[in-house]
């Protein structure tokens, strides 16, 4: 059995993923197949539906997550280790536009939580870890937007951070409304010279 390697970018958790290439595939495979499964049908889903939509075995589904909890608890450390690369990519942008590209990456990131809530833990270290993260990703690309004028200076992340998360929780009639009333919010927090 191939010694599993530690991938976390969360301080306080260990994710584990195999060492052979065809193993890690396999893992991201069920990670992307849950999600979708996740978003589309809940955290019930038939693990079977996952394994087959992965393209594996549900025997290889259970080696890498022995419990349904874990599989969810995957899903949500990997939706935050892309919003943490999120950050780092976006932050060679310019301010304003560095913070808008990663709070697109996290309204996504909220409609994906939404499908997992029931299954996630609150009061989990995991959890707590991973939402210290995450906002530890976010403050130098807020600061920096702020600093430079484009974000209005009566406003915090927080506040960003809420606002965005129940513009992607409400229901819309269709992907497009979603997005512009997620511009509308974004163009809110901007201020008036930075929008013009």
């Amino acid at each position: 059995m191939p010694v599993p390697e530690s991938t976390a970018q969360i301080s306080g958790i260990t994710v584990t993923r195999p060492h052979r290439a065809d193993a890690r595939r396999n893992y991201d495979a069920l990670l992307a197949a849950a999600r979708d499964a996740f978003n589309r049908d809940g955290i019930d889903v038939a693990l079977e539906d996952i394994a087959r939509q992965a393209g594996v075995g549900i025997g290889t589904l259970y080696r890498n997550f022995p419990t349904r909890s874990d599989l969810i608890e995957a899903v949500y450390v990997s939706e935050i280790e892309e919003l943490l690369q999120a950050a780092r990519d976006a932050g060679e942008r310019e301010p304003w536009d560095a913070l808008e590209t990663w709070l697109r990456r996290f309204s996504g990131y909220v409609a994906t939580k939404l499908a997992m809530l029931q299954g996630l833990n609150k009061d989990s270290e995991i959890f707590r870890a991973c939402r210290a993260a995450m906002y530890d990703a976010a403050r130098p690309l807020f600061e920096r937007a702020q600093g430079a004028g484009a974000v209005r200076s009566d406003t915090t992340l927080d506040d960003v951070l809420r606002l965005v998360s129940g513009v992607t929780a409400s229901h819309y009639e269709t992907d497009e409304q979603r997005a512009r009333v997620l511009a509308l919010a974004l163009d809110a927090i901007r201020t008036p010279a930075a929008a013009g």
